[in-house]
């Protein structure tokens, strides 16, 4: 029988290496989006600008809250368990660049975003917005539950814009 090893100083980049052979959907989709096309808009809605004191916890990045909301949504998940599956899954976290457990915001943060995202519409322009940027690739994102959530090639549009029409 072979034995466990113990740690490993390598055994993060081996894992990273590992999921990218297996074909990891969110390294795939890190290479076809740049999440920061949507700072701008993520910025105007939840970014306090009337601040103007340096006390207390600086604001999580908002680009790095999107991407959270963004895996909870295609994935299906609620505020506690994207927290979980953030800690639990190396993927995960090498798609939102954290590298330590410290970094994860709590369920309540995660909540509070996507709270003031939802109540002035921001949520679905975002993801609409999400949705174009893939359509113009070529590519759909299947929303769906933990295990079957993928990026596919979308079906190719044999009919012109005017057949479309009529």
């Amino acid at each position: 029988y072979r034995k466990p090893m113990g740690e490993n100083l390598f055994e993060e980049e081996f894992t990273k290496e590992a999921l990218s052979k297996m074909g990891n959907p969110l390294e795939k989709l890190s290479s076809l989006i740049d999440f920061e096309i949507f700072r701008p808009i993520l910025e105007e809605v939840l970014v306090k600008k009337d601040c103007k004191s340096l006390a207390g916890r600086p604001q999580i990045d908002v680009v790095l809250m999107f991407k959270i909301i963004f895996l909870q949504r295609y994935y299906g998940l609620g505020d506690h368990q994207i927290q979980y599956q953030i800690i639990d899954r190396t993927s995960f976290r090498q798609f939102l660049d954290i590298h330590t457990v410290a970094e994860i915001p709590d369920e309540k943060t995660v909540w509070a975003y996507k709270n003031k995202l939802t109540e002035n519409g921001t949520f679905d322009l975002l993801f609409d917005k999400f949705r174009a940027f893939l359509d113009n690739k070529g590519l759909s994102f299947n929303e769906g539950k933990i295990i079957d959530a993928t990026i596919v090639e979308a079906p190719k549009q044999r009919n012109t814009k005017e057949e479309i029409k009529t």
